[in-house]
């Protein structure tokens, strides 16, 4: 649970969509929803992300309920306990309904707590409904007219969030980054004898990990909280993997073992630390890690290790041996490469500041009105090339559907996938880091036609 985090708390009569808006903001965002103990209903928390900074949102019951049992007391108490550790209190209401005696009741109740409030028209589900929020009743409201969202569907939802972020500044209780509320979990992989436990070592301040020559002296993950400048990290250190044909043929059930744990923690991290020996030519292992990591949709840092090693070094050098790099690992043409000495420490304090942007970066999230002005200008640079069939396919939207990683969806006017060319993904993915904030993560693409998806 983030307690450093702005508290707003969803308020409202019963059956106005509070729920459905609080799943709405949580789900879209992929992040965890928890719920306090107690009886039947008493109220949700859970974490809101939107453009790498959280604020904690909160759901209640009905408060316009009559209460006759316990049960509906609770309720009450809950909402009203949530009310008076808010930052910031978002007031829903159905336009469809319009306005309500209990709602005007609500309000009063409300002005008591002399907290800040937005209210929020839901169920504002077409345009139609939308314009009902400039209907006479509503602005004669002492709260003014609502800001139109349809929490069912998603739409208005990136505007309201924008307008909470706002109000909380003006609060003086902005969000927070993500960084200082979540625990990041990095992973460090790489093939034996590379340095990978002498960079944790380094990392850390201490002989936590037992550095040697001896390829495999790190059997499985091991795992270490670490807080840095106030942010946590669960830090992994994974046995070192050889080609994949000699572990299936080892006689180790140890060694298999072992590599069948890193891959799991690859897939479980949310950034990994690829580890190359930069003194030696990039091993095809290392390729085949490469590949792992860009399917796994983790974020990644390529840690170039043993820079020490590298003679007679001149200001130009380090741009050959990256550029040297990205010719040798394209799968990962999207990580940033930090050059490091685990034994002199060089560049090794600066690693958790590289960790803590490539994180953020993957909680970037563009709204709507963004990603119809990003394609419009993606085709009017490059026009969608044609896979397989006869015409140039035809976009008909893109946006943002997902964060952690970030997921954008592509439809198009066709009831087949291939005809639009893979290049034409690669473009837009290498535009949308042009543009925007997305270093260190993959980005997928998933294109939807007339009958199905797709990712890539």
């Amino acid at each position: 649970m983030s307690t450093k985090a702005p508290k707003v708390v969803i308020v409202g009569r019963t059956n106005v969509g509070k729920s459905t808006l609080f799943n709405k903001l949580i789900e879209q965002q992929k992040s965890l929803v928890s719920d306090i103990p107690g009886t039947t209903r008493d109220r949700y928390e859970g974490d809101c992300i939107w453009r790498g900074e959280v604020f904690r949102l909160i759901d209640t019951g009905g408060l316009d309920r009559k209460q006759t049992d316990d049960i509906e007391v609770n309720i009450a108490k809950q909402a009203k306990v949530a009310i008076e550790g808010a930052d910031l209190i978002l007031f829903l209401v159905d336009v469809q309904a319009g306005l309500q005696p209990e709602d005007r009741e609500l309000t009063s109740l409300l002005a008591k707590t002399k907290k800040p409030v937005l209210t929020v028209g839901n169920k504002a589900d077409n345009r139609f409904l939308r314009e009902l929020v400039n209907q006479k009743e509503w602005h004669k409201w002492s709260l003014g007219a609502p800001i139109p969202v349809s929490a069912s569907r998603g739409m208005g939802t990136g505007d309201l969030l924008d307008d909470i972020f706002e109000a909380l500044e003006k609060n003086g209780t902005p969000p927070v980054d993500i960084s200082e509320v979540l625990e990041t979990r990095v992973t460090v992989v790489g093939r034996p004898n590379v340095g990978k436990s002498s960079l944790l070592n380094a990392l850390l301040g201490e002989d936590r990990y037992i550095a040697s020559d001896k390829e495999h002296t790190t059997r499985e993950p091991n795992d270490t909280s670490i807080t840095v400048d106030g942010q946590n990290y669960l830090v992994v250190d994974t046995a070192g993997i050889r080609r994949l044909a000699k572990v299936r043929g080892s006689k180790s059930k140890l060694e298999k073992a072992g590599v069948a744990r890193t891959i799991r923690a690859i897939k479980k991290s949310d950034v990994a630390l690829l580890v190359i020996d930069v003194s030696r030519p990039i091993h095809h292992q290392d390729k085949h890690l490469g590949g792992e990591l860009s399917k796994a949709g983790t974020s990644v840092v390529i840690v170039a290790n043993k820079w020490d090693l590298i003679p007679d070094k001149d200001p130009n050098t380090i741009n050959k041996y990256e550029e040297y790099i990205r010719a040798h690992l394209p799968m990962l043409n999207y990580a940033p490469i930090v050059f490091t000495s685990a034994l002199t420490g060089k560049r090794v304090p600066g690693m958790f500041d590289v960790i803590k942007k490539v994180f953020k970066s993957r909680f970037t999230q563009l709204p709507d009105d963004e990603t119809k002005g990003f394609i419009s200008r993606a085709i009017q640079r490059h026009k969608p090339s044609r896979g397989k069939g006869i015409a140039h396919p035809r976009i008909m939207s893109f946006r943002q559907s997902a964060t952690n990683p970030p997921l954008f969806d592509l439809k198009i006017r066709h009831e087949r996938k291939d005809v639009l060319a893979d290049s034409y993904l690669k473009f837009l993915q290498n535009l949308l880091r042009k543009y925007y904030d997305f270093e260190g993560t993959p980005i997928r693409i998933r294109v939807i036609t007339k009958k199905k998806s797709h990712t890539t």
